[in-house]
């Protein structure tokens, strides 16, 4: 059992206005409502030890009481050292959820606190970036054979997780929920493109329109933010590295280059590429005086921020989330929330409406993972399509929306081969 006394959060007396922000975001997250109401009844996680490490958002908040009301016994951690919400990380411990999150942590603290959830001994992690999994391989062996399985959000994380599969080290089966179609197809896309947008909005008070937008990656994160930085008037530059990505940039009606050319015009600077280093000293070297660079990759590492630290003769923060870099030919450069990604540092993150799908996708793969815990090979697994369809069916009928379905006819012509011309 895990103890509700391991916590460790900002200010206890914060935790009537995250329970109130919590209320709200429940409002949208129809998915989870209908998975939350069905958890209280068959309890399908009863007595299940669970460490999750993730952004500390309301959403999250309502994924954690939805694992709780399946019978889960749950401890939190924070998966960014700048995304923690410090009201709701007071409310989740109101609610009897340990949580050991706090905005600004410094990184000490920050693995701190992933030592304190694995400490549970968990039979099931949450990640999203893959700090916990990666923690738990590298410094925690011994307590890996507690482990059934675990989940990852993110991109990263996933990218990370298939790299320790491919060196033989992976020891317990993951699924890779950052890659079902109603994560990265919504969550990604619509998600990260308008909570960006906010985050650099909030963090500058920037008019988009007229504004040359720069964007390092065209994923389906990328898409998403050059989409909405068009619809606000800005004139979207894309780098790529991905042919078949740049192409599509390019059909999609915005000018592609190479970044170092990028670089010398543009106004907004936005890394979602998942690389390190993706901008530069010599990208900061061509830049023009008043530049803006901000992430939006799990990772402050996109940019190369002790690059930019050495070539700056000063350093001031001018407003919250924004400092600006002096260098010595006197240019200006000003960079957003520490590096890390914008849309959590400066802004609240994702919309709720869109994290309903994702963190739907978090509760019913643990789900499976405890139902086929003896089938289940030690790889990082797709999530299930019967799990995705079924989230897809359940927003569409909480929007009141209602599809087709194939006729016998056409099941049968869509699975024989002898109908032709």
């Amino acid at each position: 059992m895990i103890s509700h006394n391991q916590f460790d959060i900002k200010d206890s007396a914060l935790a009537g206005d995250g329970r109130k922000r919590i209320e709200w975001a429940y409002r949208e997250m129809p998915v989870i409502k209908l998975i939350r109401d069905r958890f209280v009844t068959e309890k399908p996680l009863k007595d299940i030890r669970i460490a999750g490490c993730l952004h500390i958002t309301v959403e999250t908040a309502n994924l954690a009481l939805t694992l709780e009301a399946g019978g889960a016994n749950l401890i939190l951690c924070a998966s960014n050292p700048l995304s923690t919400q410090d009201d709701v990380a007071a409310a989740l411990v109101e609610y009897d959820i340990p949580t050991n999150a706090i905005k600004g942590e410094d990184e000490a603290t920050y693995y701190k606190h992933i030592d304190t959830a694995l400490d549970s001994k968990p039979q099931l992690t949450v990640d999203d970036g893959a700090d916990l999994v990666a923690t738990l391989h590298a410094n925690r062996k011994d307590l890996i054979g507690n482990v059934l399985g675990g989940t990852e959000e993110t991109t990263t994380g996933v990218i990370r997780l298939r790299s320790l599969e491919k060196s033989g080290k992976l020891r317990y089966p993951i699924i890779a929920v950052n890659d079902a179609q109603t994560k990265y197809l919504f969550d990604n896309r619509y998600g990260t493109g308008q909570s960006t947008i906010d985050g650099i909005t909030r963090a500058t008070n920037i008019l988009w329109a007229g504004k040359k937008v720069v964007i390092c990656g065209y994923g389906w994160c990328g898409r998403g933010i050059a989409l909405r930085a068009k619809g606000l008037g800005a004139h979207v530059m894309v780098t790529e590295v991905e042919p078949v990505r740049a192409l599509e940039a390019v059909m999609d009606g915005y000018q592609v280059m190479p970044l170092l050319e990028a670089a010398k015009v543009g106004d907004i600077f936005i890394t979602i590429a998942g690389n390190k280093n993706v901008l530069d000293k010599p990208h900061f070297q061509v830049m023009k005086d008043g530049a803006i660079l901000a992430n939006s990759g799990h990772f402050n590492a996109e940019i190369n921020i002790p690059v930019l630290e050495s070539m700056a003769k000063s350093k001031r923060n001018i407003r919250p989330f924004v400092d600006e870099y002096t260098l010595n030919d006197g240019r200006n450069l000003y960079l957003l929330g520490e590096g890390r990604l914008i849309n959590l540092t400066a802004a609240e993150g994702h919309p709720a409406s869109v994290m309903d799908m994702s963190f739907a996708n978090q509760a019913l793969c643990l789900e499976y993972i405890v139902k086929n815990r003896d089938k289940l090979e030690t790889i990082v697994h797709p999530v299930p399509e019967e799990i995705d369809k079924r989230i897809a069916r359940l927003k569409l009928q909480a929007m009141g929306i209602d599809i087709d379905s194939l006729t016998p006819e056409q099941e049968k012509y869509l699975t024989s081969w002898e109908e032709g011309t």
